[in-house]
């Protein structure tokens, strides 16, 4: 930070500077973590949502997006808090064996997060400039390491680079919206009505939470916001924390209205007399003789975006969690290289594209239970956080929202391998 950024956030701190500038001095963690909940995996299951059933689940996205909140919010306060990031914490207050195996989970979590968001923005290239997608992968690497670059001059360039990778995807579904014939009476009743169309219904809706609630991200976040602006006091900490809340509503709030553009998109595009599209590739192949090349093009470039910024975060997450668990950290093109090889293999392999991204969401669904889990314990302990340890409301909505991401996963995991569950389609 410069000077004189570090002396205006002291006078926000210290109560002389008020209003929206000062929040803006604190703005940029939760609009990076913000891009895991606009990363490939959500364009995927939001398309197969509204495509299939309409507006129907749109209470769905809005439901994880507030579980997704309550989490950001939590994992921004450990790092104000203790100086420390989760993974750091975990590395200190648990015992040793469950440490190594939190680690390993998160780094197969991180690879596959990786995976995702690197051929989501193969995927986007390819089909927009007509390239083989091996071709789409190189030019995504190259873009992605490039901007990681941008790291080592410090956190506000990134920030600025993510949040403007952040606005091309919303602008892009605002756009979307004009082009598209939207109910809206349709969508301000779906969004709130809770309803389940049928028993598929609830694979489609485990796989919106799934692709939403995010690993990376609450490890991310912490590390984000740990000596972003040092405190000085219990007094500013309990600033930096309620700046951090704004932030998060504000970010997370554009993440998830942009979640429910796509849903909304594909349920005005295709649920009509297409409500079989499932892939990002029919996707935009469909889109261009229903609304036009303009439509599909800016489909294709909303996920370009969101591929690359959401690979480049999940790179950064990836040495965070690294750093944290083992207590050193890798050059940035070597952990570039080794979360690339995966998605290499899969194209070399002739894996379809989509039934990975598919594949990479069940993964993060196992992993997802070792970072929430970590962070309602870490957060409720007067002896860490102090005076800033959760209240009983706080607590009963982590672990309420623990639970129901949970149960749902568990749902999602049975169903793929296959377990019949009473009620409910095998996978």
């Amino acid at each position: 930070m410069t000077d004189r950024t570090t002396a205006a956030i002291r006078d926000a701190l210290a109560g002389r500077r008020r209003g929206p500038m000062a929040a803006m001095l604190f703005a940029g963690p939760a609009v990076i973590a913000s891009i895991a909940y606009m990363d490939p995996g959500n364009f995927a299951t939001n398309i197969q949502a509204g495509a299939k059933y309409g507006y129907a689940l749109l209470w769905v996205v809005l439901m994880a997006n507030v579980i997704a909140m309550l989490f950001q919010a939590l994992s921004a306060k450990l790092g104000i808090v203790t100086g420390r990031n989760l993974a750091e914490m975990c590395r200190e207050h648990f015992p040793l064996p469950v440490v190594l195996a939190m680690w390993a989970v998160s780094e197969v979590a991180a690879m596959a997060t990786d995976l995702a968001e690197f051929l989501g923005g193969a995927i986007g290239l390819s089909l927009l400039f007509q390239m083989p997608l091996l071709a789409g992968m190189i030019v995504t690497a190259v873009v992605t390491y490039g901007i990681l670059l941008f790291e080592k001059h410090g956190f506000r360039p990134m920030e600025l680079i993510i949040g403007a990778l952040v606005a091309v995807i919303g602008l892009c579904y605002l756009a979307e919206m004009f082009i598209a014939p939207v109910s809206w009476g349709e969508v301000a009743l779906h969004s709130v009505l809770p309803q389940m169309p049928d028993a598929a219904a609830l694979t489609i809706a485990v796989g919106i939470i799934g692709a939403t609630v995010m690993p990376h991200a609450i490890y991310l976040h912490s590390g984000l916001t740990q000596n972003r602006a040092p405190a000085r006091d219990e007094t500013e900490r309990g600033k930096l924390i309620k700046f951090s809340n704004i932030e998060v509503f504000v970010a997370l709030a554009i993440a998830g209205l942009v979640n429910m553009a796509m849903v909304v998109m594909a349920s005005s595009a295709f649920h009509a007399g297409h409500s079989d599209v499932a892939e990002i590739e029919t996707a935009y192949h469909t889109l261009t003789p229903l609304l036009g090349i303009g439509a599909a093009g800016i489909f294709l470039a909303s996920l370009i975006a969101s591929g690359v910024s959401s690979s480049v975060v999940g790179t950064m997450a990836g040495q965070m969690i690294m750093q944290g668990f083992v207590g050193f950290r890798i050059p940035i093109w070597v952990r570039r290289l080794v979360t690339m090889i995966p998605a290499f293999i899969v194209v070399a392999l002739g894996v379809n594209a989509t039934d990975a991204l598919v594949l990479s969401q069940v993964v993060l669904s196992i992993a997802l239970p070792v970072p929430m889990i970590a962070l309602v314990i870490l957060t409720r302990r007067v002896d860490i956080m102090g005076s800033f340890a959760n209240g009983k409301l706080t607590d009963v909505l982590a672990i309420v929202g623990t639970a129901i991401v949970l149960i749902l996963n568990a749902v999602l995991l049975l169903q793929t391998f296959g377990v019949d569950i009473p009620g409910l389609p095998t996978g």
